[in-house]
C-alpha cells in the first residue's frame, strides 16, 4: 500500500485538508532539496514545507515539478521571512516565493514570526488576507505566535489564521499557545516535534519504543498524531523518511500518551523566543 494512502488530513477553518505528517527542509542545502523532497515523495509524502529563509524554494519547486505525482496531491508550505514584514514587502515577497517555487498556486503561506518588536504583523496579515481573498495561497497562517499574538491578529482581522506552526515536543509541549490555538479554530502544527533527536532518548520514550516494537521516533511523532497535531519531520535519510511517515500500524494507550506528556518543561525551548525574536532572516 501506498504511504500517501495512510496519511489522514486535517480540515483547516476554511475547509482546505492538510495531510497531518509532512516533511520539513529547513537546514537543507538547495543543492540536495530537489532529490531530498523526490526521494519523500517516492516514499508517499504529499506535504513539503519550506520557507524563504531556508533558501531552498527552488529546489522545493523542482522536485514538484519533477515528479510523477500530479500537483494538486501535493501540499506546499512556505514563510515570509521577519525583514519583508509589511504590506508591500509581503506582497513582493510572496511574488519572489512564488517565482523561486515556480508553482502558481501556495497551499500554505506562514508569517515566519511574529517580531513583536517591529509590530509589523498584523499590517502583513492584510497582505495574506489579499493574497487569499486572489486565490494566489489557498489557506494563510502564522509561525511561532504566542497566545498574544493569536488574539490580537485575530481581533483586529477579518480573517483567522488556518495554522500555528510552532515548537512542539514532549519536553516543550507549549499547552498554553495550543490551547489557544484551538480556541480560535487554529490547527497547531509542530515543527522540530523530535525534539531536534533529543527527545528520543527520554527513559519513558525508549521503554514504550521497546514495548510496542518500533523506533523512539515513531513514539513520540505518533504522540503528535494521536493530539491531533500537524507535524513535518525533517530528514534526509530514506529510511528515516519512511519510519517518519510509518505511522498508523499501531497506537499509544491513554497511559503511555500520559508517560509522554509528563516529559514537558517549562525549559525545553529549543528555538529562539518568540517574545523577544526580531532577526530579519536575511542572509549577509
Amino acid at each position: 500500500m501506498n504511504a500517501a494512502t495512510d496519511i489522514p488530513s486535517v480540515t483547516l477553518n476554511n475547509g482546505v485538508e492538510i495531510p497531518q505528517v509532512g516533511l520539513g527542509v529547513f537546514q537543507v542545502p538547495d543543492n540536495g532539496t530537489q532529490a531530498c523532497v523526490e526521494t519523500a515523495l517516492e516514499l508517499g509524502y504529499r506535504h513539503i514545507d519550506t520557507a524563504a529563509a531556508y533558501g531552498n524554494e527552488e529546489g522545493v519547486g523542482a522536485a514538484v515539478r519533477a515528479t510523477g505525482v500530479p500537483r494538486e496531491d501535493i501540499f506546499v508550505t512556505t514563510k515570509l521571512r521577519n525583514g519583508d514584514q509589511g504590506y508591500e514587502s509581503a506582497l513582493s515577497a510572496f511574488e519572489n516565493s512564488r517565482k523561486a517555487l515556480g508553482l502558481d498556486v501556495v497551499d500554505l503561506y506562514l508569517i515566519h514570526w511574529p517580531v513583536p518588536a517591529r509590530d509589523l504583523y498584523v499590517e502583513t496579515w492584510r497582505a495574506f488576507e489579499k493574497l487569499l481573498a486572489d486565490g494566489a495561497v489557498r489557506a494563510i497562517g502564522v509561525s511561532n505566535f504566542l497566545p498574544e499574538h493569536l488574539d490580537r491578529l485575530v481581533s483586529e482581522s477579518d480573517v483567522a489564521p488556518a495554522v500555528n506552526q510552532v515548537e512542539l515536543h514532549p519536553t516543550f509541549r507549549q499547552p498554553a499557545t495550543v490551547e489557544r490555538s484551538r480556541a480560535h479554530g487554529i490547527v497547531p502544527e509542530a515543527y522540530s516535534p523530535l525534539g531536534q533527536g533529543a527527545d528520543l532518548e527520554a527513559p519513558a520514550v525508549v521503554r514504550i519504543a521497546d514495548e510496542l516494537g518500533v523506533t523512539p521516533g515513531q513514539v513520540v511523532l505518533r504522540w503528535q498524531v494521536q493530539h491531533g497535531v500537524v507535524l513535518i519531520p525533517k530528514s534526509v535519510n530514506p529510511e528515516r523518511m519512511a519510519t517518519n511517515i510509518d505511522l498508523f500500524s499501531f497506537s499509544l494507550t491513554d497511559a503511555q500518551m500520559a508517560d509522554i506528556d509528563a516529559l514537558h518543561s517549562l525549559e525545553g525551548r529549543i528555538g529562539a523566543d518568540p517574545a523577544t525574536a526580531s532577526f530579519t532572516q536575511f542572509r549577509s
